[in-house]
This record gives structure tokens, C-alpha cells and sequence, in this order.
């Protein structure tokens, strides 16, 4: 490798390291920050890369045939049946119809037809990258939205395949062959049997090969050994393709399928996903770089109609779509606001045009443009959907609860923020001692689904000042944060107890972390939201092990006060160089403590004193006492 390919190396993750954690603070997303990286650093702006960095750039792009194999792994006969309906409905009728209206108007304006269906199908394409981090951050991912979205984008990721192999059919650029041969100057006759044969090579290499080598490796146990087995699995495929003259990233994708039920699948994402995301990261730095803003400046009109017209319309036949699969009001704002800009597989997509001389340079470069410049406005799209659409979609016909600002102060003494699983339970214990609750959440199909139930819930974001004094927490006792996310809760107390200080305020942390942040500020208590039943199902381990129920309830009570006072000790040592010794120290001495627990001493201050089971291990013990005196 010589010098100069070293340096751009550098150049590319240097920039990669500075960018990409900054645009995720930012909340622009990690491919965003690529692009950014690549921009920076390229000839329209620093000028460290260029034409002389393509030995990189090529490089990097084979982190697209590894994408594919882990979107094959994915792609499990089991999911795919659980989600046919959105899937291969909902996800196909998505790509089918906004590729053809694309294509409809690129024909209007005088684009020829193949470049017109090439661009319709590269502009049908979202971004799984962004869309799926930022419905999971919004708390949106689990909605009725949110899984459309994820059902179209995974078709989206399976349509990829398929536009691979159509792309060939569309080459309009004339490229130099020799009469009657096909590929590498074989007869088409051979050419055709070289594909097959290489297809059914993957197959059956990944049916009769590839599982009992992952076999013997996992017997040997030696872990670099199984990645590097994963690596040359890709690599292979690759070079099986590119010799028969097909797309390296059709073949690791039919890999991928063909993987998908082995027990060592787990294994094989895990082991792949940091090369797939760092060749990817790449890959998009060098798009970044290759952004022509010299076109974009002189020709703004044109960039701003690609972009403005592509997202305007793939937002209304989103929303139709979705009103045509009778998704609820706000899974249909949640499904077009999400999916509206164009993803990242387009710079895959276009850079393959180019390849199967579908169009050139010129062409493809407004379009790089396009799709970078969508995808930068996705934030701004998330940022409407929550301040406008969802709060109407709430205060619809279909959500029969007022809006939050027309919120009736209930007089309740105790307002809750978040009504899933958790809150829900709390919710429920108060109501049924007859003490009155104002109930808050951002969801709107639970909001709509509670509603049905007859309990009162508002939909409104509680890290709100406005919408908590509407509420009526100015005067309330008490505030329950149940919301999801460790962020999100953390937002929510602050806000709380800012400006309602003489407030009692409970909350659910998500770990120790969260709970010494949640105690800082101020919460009288805070509960770790798996400990509950993590500590009932340790004292029913006890139990099952022989334990009496009113022991293993003392053992395990005494377990739990020492665990809690050590929760306090050890919050003061967070972020230091004593926090794993002083927790260690804790851990062996809550062993010492149960060690010197004597389990035959009953102790009236045990819990679950339980007289049916005490007299049924009395009968027990007298049974195999009568059994010993007849032996």
C-alpha cells in the first residue's frame, strides 16, 4: 500500500471520528455526518480529497455487499410470513407507485424512459439509516407508524435486489464488446450457465458447506478464527460475482437468505457490523466528497424542485397509502413525515447507474445532490411531525381526547407522564383506591386505545411548562415520570423540578446511571424499571430450590436493603477510579450477609408467612422421618 493511499486513509477517518459523533449529538444522524465529513473534506471545501482518493473510495464500497448480507440474514421465512401484509403490501405498493409517478414526471419534462424508470426506482428509496434511529429516539418505533415504516423500509432494503438486476436492462451509454460474446468475451450460451452455476454454488455452499465449517470453528473457540471466516464468506461471494459478471452485492445478498436460519447468525452479524458500518462510513464520506456544489450553486432552482417536488410528493402517496391500508390518523402522519426524503441506498443506487452506463457523470450529479440534501432536511421533517401533525391527528375524530390546550384542570392531586406498561400499573393501583389522576402521553395510539377503555388520557409532551400547568401540576402532590427513554425522563424531572419544586416527584430509571442522575435532581424516589420483577423472581428461585416462602422472602428482603443502601454509597463513587472496587466491596459483603444467614431460623419479621406451606413441608419432613425408622 503505498504512501499516499495511507494518507487518504487518515484523512477519511479523522474526519470520520470528528463529524459523525457531532451530527448524532446533534441529532442529524450518523450517515448525515458522513456526508458532512465528506463534504468538509473534499475538493469544494478543505480539498484533502478528490480524484486522488478513488483507491479508498473503491475500497470502502465493498462495505455495500456487506450490508446486503446482513439485510439477507435478516430476512428470516418467519418475519417475513409474521409481516406479510405490510411488508410486501403496504412495502410494495410504496416503491411500485412512487417510482412510477417519479418516472411519470421525469417523462413530462423529456427525460428518456430509461433514465426516467431509473430514477423513479432510486428516488422510491428511504433511509433505513436515519429513519429507524429517529422513530426509536422519538418513541415512535413501537407505534402503529412506526412499524409501517419499518415494514416498508425492510422492502425497500429487499427492492434493492431485484433494481440491481433490472439495472443492466437499462444501459443507454454504448460500451465496446465483441461480437456474439458475453462477459470477459465468453459466448452468451456460457455466460448464462456461469450465472446459474454460481447461484446454485452459493446455495449449496451455504446449505452443505458453510455450517459445518461455522461448526468446527465454534468447537475450536478461537473467535478471530469465526471472523475471519464471516469476512471471507463476503469477500469470496464478491469475487465469485464480479468473475461471472454479476453484481457482488446480489450474490452476498442470496448468501445472507440462505444464512438467515442457522444458529450462527447471531454470531455472524455481530461479527460483520463493525466492517459493514465503518466500509459504509466510508463509502458515504467519499459521496460527501463527490457533492458538486458548484452545481448546487448554479443550478439552485433545479437541485430545490428535485428535492422539494420528490419529498412533497412521496409525502401524499405515503399518507394515501396508508389511509388506503386503513393505518389509524397518526400512523399515517408517522409513516409519510418519516419516510418522505430519499435514503441512502439512492447514492448506492446512482453510483451503480453509472456503472451499468445507465447515465453519466453529468447527470448523476444533481441527482447526489437531491438525495444528500433530503436527507439533510429529515430533522426538520421529524420537528413538523411532532409540533403539528401528531397533536392533530390527537385532537382528531379518532382520538376522542381533548387537546392539550384545551386541557381541563381536573383538581387531580397526581399527574402521570407516560402511560405504557408502566405507568399503566401505577395508574391502576391509584384509580382503584379511588384517588383521581391526570394522565399524559405522546403516543396517540395509545392515547386513542386507553381512551376506548374509558380512562382520560391527554396527549402532549410533558416536558412542556405549558401543558404541565394546564394540567394542573402547580397544585398537585405528586408527579409519576413513567416515560420511556433515559433522556426523554431525565428532560421531563428537570423541567418538573425546576418550576414545581414543592412537588413530590417519583420516577422510573432505566439503570444505576439513571437513577443517581434522577436522585440528583431531586426525585423523593426513583425505582429501577427491571428490579420489581427481577427481585420476585429471585425470591421465586428460593422458593423453587426448597426454600420456605417466608424464608426465601427474609433472604431475600435482606438482600434487598443492603442492595439499595449500597444504590446510595456507590452513586457518591460513579465516574471515578474507586467506583469497581467500592462495588466489589459491596458485592462481597451482601455474600457475607446472606452466608451468615442461618434459612432454618424463622424470624417473626419474615414476609409470607405461609401456614399451608409450612404444615405441608411439616407432613413432608415427618413422612421421610417415618421412612428412616422403617429403613
Amino acid at each position: 500500500m503505498t504512501g499516499g493511499v495511507l494518507a487518504m486513509a487518515f484523512v477519511y477517518l479523522v474526519s470520520a471520528v470528528l463529524f459523525v459523533p457531532i451530527a448524532k449529538r446533534l441529532g442529524l444522524g450518523s450517515v448525515l455526518g458522513y456526508l458532512l465529513a465528506g463534504v468538509v473534506i473534499g475538493p469544494f471545501a478543505l480539498g484533502f480529497v478528490g480524484d486522488e482518493g478513488h483507491e479508498v473510495a473503491h475500497f470502502a464500497e465493498f462495505g455495500v455487499p456487506m450490508m446486503l448480507f446482513l439485510v439477507g440474514l435478516e430476512l428470516r421465512p418467519s418475519l417475513l410470513w409474521q409481516l406479510r401484509k405490510p411488508i410486501f403490501g403496504l412495502g410494495g405498493a410504496q416503491v411500485v407507485v412512487t417510482a412510477a409517478a417519479v418516472a411519470g414526471v421525469a417523462l413530462i419534462f423529456g427525460v428518456t424512459w430509461q433514465h426516467a424508470v431509473a430514477v423513479g426506482l432510486i428516488f422510491s428509496m428511504s433511509s433505513t439509516a436515519i429513519d429507524l434511529a429517529t422513530l426509536a429516539e422519538k418513541n415512535l418505533l413501537k407505534t402503529a407508524g412506526g412499524q409501517a415504516s419499518f415494514s416498508v423500509l425492510l422492502f425497500q432494503d429487499i427492492a434493492v435486489v431485484p433494481i440491481y438486476a433490472v439495472f443492466p436492462l437499462l444501459a443507454t451509454i454504448a460500451v465496446p464488446v465483441v461480437a456474439g460474446a458475453s462477459h470477459g468475451g465468453r459466448p452468451s450460451w456460457l455466460q448464462g450457465l456461469l450465472v446459474l452455476g454460481s447461484v446454485a454454488l452459493i446455495v449449496g455452499a451455504g446449505r452443505f458447506v458453510v455450517r459445518p465449517l461455522f461448526q468446527f470453528l465454534a468447537t475450536v473457540k478461537v473467535r478471530e478464527s469465526f471472523t475471519a471466516a464471516a469476512l471471507m464468506i463476503v469477500v469470496g461471494i464478491a469475487l465469485l460475482m464480479h468473475y461471472v459478471g454479476l453484481s457482488a452485492a446480489l450474490g452476498t445478498f442470496l448468501a445472507g437468505v440462505v444464512l438467515a436460519d442457522s444458529e450462527y447468525r447471531h454470531e455472524l452479524e455481530t461479527d460483520l457490523e463493525p466492517f459493514k458500518g465503518l466500509l459504509l462510513g466510508l463509502f458515504f464520506i467519499s459521496i460527501g466528497a463527490q457533492i458538486d456544489f458548484g452545481l448546487i450553486v448554479g443550478r439552485p432552482l433545479l437541485i430545490a424542485a428535485l428535492v422539494l417536488a420528490t419529498m412533497a410528493g412521496k409525502l401524499v402517496i405515503l399518507y394515501a397509502l396508508g389511509y388506503l391500508f386503513k393505518l389509524p390518523r397518526a400512523a399515517r402522519w408517522t409513516l409519510a413525515f418519516a419516510l418522505a426524503q430519499i435514503g441512502e441506498f439512492a447514492f448506492v443506487l446512482i453510483a451503480q447507474a453509472q456503472t451499468d452506463h445507465i447515465f453519466d457523470q453529468q447527470f448523476a450529479g444533481p441527482l447526489v445532490a437531491s438525495v444528500a440534501l433530503s436527507m439533510a432536511l429529515t430533522p426538520l421533517m421529524f420537528i413538523v411531525l411532532e409540533r403539528w401533525a401528531l397533536p392533530r391527528a390527537a385532537r382528531s375524530d379518532d382520538v376522542p381526547s381533548r387537546p392539550h390546550d384545551e386541557m381541563h384542570d381536573d383538581g387531580s392531586n397526581v399527574i402521570i407522564a407516560g402511560y405504557g406498561r408502566f405507568g399503566q400499573m401505577v395508574g391502576r393501583i391509584l384509580r382503584a383506591n379511588r384517588i383521581p389522576v391526570t394522565i399524559l402521553d405522546l403516543d396517540p395510539e395509545m392515547v386513542e386505545l386507553v381512551t376506548r377503555l374509558g380512562v382520560k388520557v391527554y396527549y402532549g409532551d410533558a416536558s412542556r411548562i405549558d401543558l404541565l400547568h394546564a394540567a394542573g401540576l402547580s397544585h398537585a402532590k405528586l408527579f409519576v415520570a413513567a416515560v420511556d427513554g433515559k433522556e426523554n425522563c431525565t428532560k421531563i424531572v428537570e423541567q418538573v423540578r425546576h418550576h414545581f419544586p414543592k412537588v413530590a416527584v417519583l420516577a422510573r430509571a432505566y439503570d444505576r446511571q439513571h437513577y443517581w442522575e434522577l436522585r440528583a435532581l431531586g426525585c423523593v424516589k426513583v425505582f429501577r424499571e427491571t428490579f420489581g420483577s427481577a427481585y420476585e423472581t429471585g425470591t421465586e428461585a428460593l422458593i423453587q430450590l426448597g426454600y420456605r416462602p417466608n424464608t426465601a422472602h427474609r433472604l431475600a428482603q435482606k438482600w434487598r436493603e443492603h442492595d439499595e443502601e449500597s444504590l446510595e454509597e456507590l452513586g457518591k463513587h460513579w465516574g471515578t477510579e474507586t467506583y469497581f472496587a467500592q462495588a466489589k466491596a459491596r458485592m462481597d459483603e451482601a455474600e457475607r450477609l446472606m452466608r451468615e444467614e442461618d434459612p432454618n431460623v424463622y424470624d417473626a419479621r419474615d414476609r409470607a408467612w405461609d401456614n399451608e406451606s409450612l404444615r405441608a413441608d411439616r407432613n413432608v419432613d415427618e413422612q421421610a422421618g417415618a421412612s428412616d425408622e422403617v429403613r
